[in-house]
């Protein structure tokens, strides 16, 4: 996946697909189909990690 913004030091954004699926509309309980789409997903960084973890 070439879509990807990295900040050095922070962590990195990247697009993730997903695909279509079954759902159900919880007003009317009836089954409804999810489109397919894309989603922005964040791995945190190492410098991110150790600056967040608890001491």
């Amino acid at each position: 996946n070439d879509e990807k913004v990295q900040i050095v030091g922070f962590g990195t954004f990247e697009l993730h697909s997903r695909s279509a699926r079954q759902g159900r509309d919880p007003r009317t309980n009836t089954p409804i189909t999810i489109p397919a789409s894309r989603v922005p997903a964040f791995k945190a960084g190492k410098a991110f990690k150790e600056a967040t973890a608890k001491k």
